[in-house]
C-alpha cells in the first residue's frame, strides 16, 4: 500500500513540475521546496531592548582627563577661595572669670551656661508670679539684701517687682538691667566691658 502511495506522489509532482514549466519557465527554488516538504511555522520573533538600541548610543563624557591641578583644588580646596585643609585656630583667648577657652568674638561658652541658668530662674519666677498674662509693664527683678530703691513715685508706676531669694551673682551687675536711653546712674558698678 505504501509503494503505491509513493509512485502516486512521485506522478503528481512530476505533473506539477511539467505544468509550472510550461506556464511560467523554471519554478523558484523557494516555491519548489515548498512544495517538496512543509516545514514548521516560524514562531514570532520577540523584539529585545538588545535588538533596538544595537552597539549602543554615546551620552555626554568628558573629553579630556582632569588636570592633577584641578583634582587637588576639588579635593582640598584652594587658598584664595575656599580652603577645605584643617588649619590651626589663632584667634583663641582665655576667659578671665573662670579660665576656660574661647574664641575671640564670642562669648565664654562656660560663663554663658551660668547666665542662662540664672535668667531661667528669674523667668520662673516671674511665671510663677505674673502667670502668663502678657508682660506690658517693665519688670524690676531684686536679690536678697537689697532694697527697693529711692526713686519718686512716677518712676514706680506700673512696674513689677520680683523678688529672688538669694544673693546677687558677681558677674550680674545691676546695670544690665537698665535702658540705654535711659540717663546715666549714679551707681558704680560698672557694665562688663572686655567681651573680646
Amino acid at each position: 500500500m505504501i509503494p503505491r502511495l509513493s509512485r502516486f506522489i512521485d506522478v503528481i509532482r512530476r505533473i506539477e513540475h511539467n505544468v509550472l514549466n510550461s506556464f511560467f519557465g523554471q519554478p523558484p527554488k523557494e516555491l519548489a521546496l515548498a512544495y517538496v516538504h512543509n516545514p514548521a511555522p516560524l514562531a514570532p520573533r520577540k523584539f529585545s531592548l538588545q535588538d533596538i538600541i544595537g552597539d549602543g548610543f554615546l551620552m555626554a563624557v568628558p573629553k579630556f582627563r582632569r588636570t592633577i591641578e584641578k583634582r587637588l583644588k576639588r579635593k582640598f580646596g584652594s587658598p584664595q577661595y575656599v580652603l577645605k585643609i584643617l588649619q590651626p585656630k589663632t584667634n583663641i583667648l582665655v576667659c578671665k572669670e573662670c579660665g576656660h577657652h574661647y574664641e575671640s568674638g564670642r562669648l565664654c561658652g562656660h560663663c554663658y551656661k551660668k547666665i542662662e541658668s540664672e535668667t531661667k530662674e528669674i523667668q520662673e519666677k516671674i511665671v510663677e508670679k505674673l502667670s502668663n498674662s502678657p508682660i506690658d509693664k517693665e519688670v524690676i527683678v531684686l536679690y536678697e539684701g537689697e532694697n527697693v530703691p529711692d526713686q519718686p513715685k512716677e518712676f514706680w508706676k506700673g512696674k513689677r517687682i520680683i523678688e529672688m531669694k538669694k544673693e546677687r551673682p558677681h558677674w550680674f551687675s545691676k546695670n544690665l538691667l537698665q535702658k540705654s536711653t535711659q540717663e546715666p546712674s549714679d551707681s558704680k558698678d560698672v557694665k562688663p566691658t572686655d567681651l573680646a
